[in-house]
């Protein structure tokens, strides 16, 4: 498996730890303050990377859908206008670029649409995210490739051949585009029988060349450990700092405690996994003395 290194110093791939994403996505509801808390948490918790969504929403959002009214934290507004106060612009972005540098920490975004990501590339972030609503807009695809910024793609709501197709018509842009693959289930929150983790391993097996992670939308954290355990070399987690706050993604997302738990348990399975190497450690020697009635004269050796 290839290993992809980021301009930020920090590797995603096969011999490198774990690369552990806090997706802020939109949680910020539109608040630079929330967007600076949660950094501050995602810190705390020794996160590799925050990840935002950039969307033009007059791009992203169906023409049928602008003037439904919502009912929002501003008050009762127009679906497009609702769209257009959580996105944050250059001014938003420009901090969070700033904070993000000064607090160590990778930031990223979903790019949804051409545009965006003609707007992001005044940053200098580490890669760009695909999610897996965008896995067949091989226009926004194209686009992304010309930057030659790494690509991280998720597969939720997709089949094995949209993913070959997508691969490959990756692959024909430069055989060696720096592209990892998250498995995932579009579900919010998604039900444990449908996670399917078992495909962490049949993508590793179809793209052998690739990082393959996971990318999470389940209510608990053993299961994103798992990912991890089964060979994930990278995953991420919806995170908030509350998940009774209002918006969509809020419910289906880590609180800190728990992303700082879950961070603490990838290191833990990283560090139990071992060499695979079947030995002796000095502090099982006590008890072999106590406790074996024979001891073999290659240990002796």
């Amino acid at each position: 498996m290839k290993s992809i290194e980021l301009n930020t110093g920090k590797v995603i791939g096969e011999g490198a730890p774990c690369y552990i994403i806090a997706e802020i996505g939109i949680n910020h509801n539109g608040s630079i303050d929330i967007a600076k808390k949660l950094i501050d948490e995602a810190v705390n918790a020794r996160v590799d990377a925050v990840k935002f969504q950039k969307r033009t929403p007059e791009v992203c959002v169906p023409r049928d859908q602008w003037e439904i009214m919502r009912d929002t934290p501003w008050g009762r507004m127009s679906y497009i206008d609702y769209k257009r106060k959580t996105e944050f612009g250059t001014v938003e972005f420009s901090i969070i670029d700033q904070y993000c540098k000064e607090r160590g920490m990778d930031w990223f975004v979903s790019a949804w649409d051409v545009e965006s990501v003609d707007f992001m590339e005044q940053f200098e972030t580490p890669l760009y995210k695909l999610a897996s609503a965008s896995l067949t807009d091989f226009e926004l695809i194209e686009r992304i490739l010309k930057t030659g910024r790494p690509l991280m793609i998720s597969t939720g709501m997709s089949t094995q051949n949209e993913i070959v197709e997508t691969v490959r018509f990756i692959l024909d842009f430069d055989p060696e585009y720096p592209l990892s693959i998250a498995h995932a289930t579009s579900a919010y929150p998604c039900k444990p029988e449908e996670l399917n983790l078992n495909m962490i391993h049949t993508l590793s097996k179809m793209f052998p060349n690739h990082p393959i992670g996971y990318s999470g939308h389940e209510t608990g954290l053993a299961t994103t450990v798992a990912a991890v355990a089964m060979g994930a070399t990278f995953v991420e987690r919806h995170f908030t700092l509350d998940r009774a706050m209002w918006g969509s993604d809020h419910a289906a997302s880590v609180e800190p405690q728990g992303l700082a738990r879950l961070v603490k348990d990838i290191r833990d399975v990283e560090t139990a996994s071992g060499d695979g190497i079947k030995k002796v450690y000095d502090s099982e020697v006590g008890q072999m003395k106590k406790l074996r009635k024979h001891i073999s004269a290659e240990y002796n050796k």
